[in-house]
Order: C-alpha cells, then structure tokens, then sequence
C-alpha cells in the first residue's frame, strides 16, 4: 500500500520523498526560540519592541525626488527568520491579551 501511495499515476516518473538535510545548523537556535516562554506583559512588550513588524533593510533610495535603486528585503537570508516573526506573533497576541485585560477586567476570554 505504501509503494503505491507514493507512484504517480504515471508508471514512469515515480514521485520521491522530499529530501532531508542531514545536518542543521541553526536547528538548536530554532528549536530555543520555539520554547521561549512568554510569560509576563512586559516581556511581550520588549519582544515586540526588539523584533521589527518588517523588514528593517528595505529602502527605496531617492536624490532629488527622484528613485535611484530599491534595496530588497534581506530579511528572508536570516536562517531563523520564520521563528523570529512567530516569537514577535506570539509575543504581540500576548501583550494585547493582557492590555485587554487591563482597560476590561470584565471581559470574558
């Protein structure tokens, strides 16, 4: 049942697994922004602070009104990028959960 469940329906060109890199680098730094645990409204607060919403690099350079070159978004280079912007995301849902319940305590979660 496995073999069959990974042909194409085309007798010839068999569809393989993806290939797993062997060896990650920047895995154990993953896997400790992954278990950060955000665990007061400050702390959110400063990570949100110290975590930019975009891009910092982008910039359209202009001389006299005019665009002279656009620098792209460097930011997907950064090997820990995807973890980086889901801290900033947990970190933000957190602190606007405890701002909502600072200006309503009586609001129901």
């Amino acid at each position: 049942m496995k073999q069959s469940m990974l042909q194409s329906p085309h007798p010839a060109a068999p569809i393989a697994p993806p290939a797993k890199p062997k060896f990650d680098l920047f895995q154990p730094i993953r896997h400790w922004l992954d278990r950060i645990d955000i665990h007061s409204a400050e702390f959110a607060r400063q990570l949100c602070q110290l975590i930019p919403s975009q891009c910092p690099f982008e910039r359209d350079v202009n001389l006299f009104g005019r665009n002279l070159f656009h620098i792209p978004p460097l930011c997907k280079l950064n090997p820990v990028y995807d973890e980086l912007v889901a801290l900033r995301f947990r970190a933000f849902a957190i602190w606007q959960m405890f701002v909502v319940k600072m200006l309503h305590p009586t609001a129901k979660q």
